[in-house]
């Protein structure tokens, strides 16, 4: 099974994250912020990933990019060399009036293409400019790439959880396991 536990420990934040890429969608989340929660609920539950996730510190800006930082160090570890993965994943995701697309590769190039175009301050309980942090930390310690466009929609509780549902899809389907692949999903022989 593929699995990893990450603490991460800061003058600022003391994060922990267990997970298993081949689980059942079960989690058990605590950051402190409820919003962000939900949103890594939702990641657990659409990518089958079973997932603890303990946080807390000084800030809310802190908490959200050190659980990003921790969250993609786990998911890379687990991943090991990433021999036999499918490597890249997509999803189309609708969520009432919010339709949101997501691509991924999990070559170990981080980079991040993001269109959200959020309209206030605040969703719940995050500040909005947190979520674009979030996924860029996120990519960065995961070592992938992503792209994020939202296509329609005027909720901004809709876009961004649309986005994770659709993120948690695109990752089940990078880091699935191809049976005929042999070795590193690379012409070049290397991630």
């Amino acid at each position: 099974m593929r699995k990893a536990t990450i603490t991460r420990s800061t003058k600022e934040t003391t994060v922990k994250v267990s997970l298993n890429l081949d689980g059942k969608g079960l989690c058990n989340i605590n950051t402190t912020i409820k919003y962000l929660d939900h949103m890594l609920q939702q990641l657990s539950v659409h990518s089958f990933m079973d997932l603890d996730v303990f946080a807390e510190g000084d800030l809310s800006h802190h908490i959200v990019e050190d659980v990003a930082i921790a969250l993609g160090t786990a998911i890379s570890e687990a991943l090991g060399n990433r021999h036999g993965i499918k490597r890249f994943g997509h999803a189309i995701v609708p969520m009432d009036e919010t339709l949101a697309m997501v691509a991924v590769d999990l070559v170990q190039r981080p980079h991040v293409e993001i269109k959200l175009e959020l309209s206030s301050n605040k969703i719940e309980d995050i500040y909005t400019e947190d979520i674009p942090h979030f996924l860029k930390s996120f990519a960065s310690s995961l070592q992938f790439t992503l792209h994020v466009d939202i296509l329609k929609g005027t909720n901004n509780h809709h876009k961004v959880e649309t986005i994770f549902k659709a993120l948690a899809l695109s990752l089940k389907e990078a880091w699935s396991i191809e049976a005929k692949r042999k070795g590193v999903p690379s012409s070049k022989g290397k991630m």
